[in-house]
């Protein structure tokens, strides 16, 4: 799956970069690619805690997880 980012240079140089779609996703670097790297490195870690979020919310007996198209 691709995701949008958006890539920033600080004042020191350095790139922060960020993943809108998935709040409080970001990470940096020294480089554009490095910045890229670290973000990818990032989504894949938020992800892997939202799966295992859901499995636990699936787990208790009072919760419901669907689907909702938009």
């Amino acid at each position: 799956m691709d995701y949008t980012v958006v890539l920033e240079r600080n004042d020191d140089g350095r790139w922060t970069v960020t993943c809108p779609v998935l709040p409080g996703c970001i990470s940096e670097g020294d480089t554009r690619r490095e910045a890229v790297a670290h973000i990818r490195d990032a989504i894949l870690l938020y992800l892997r805690a939202v799966r295992k979020e859901l499995a636990l919310l699936k787990k208790r007996h009072h919760a419901q997880v669907t689907h909702v198209a938009v």
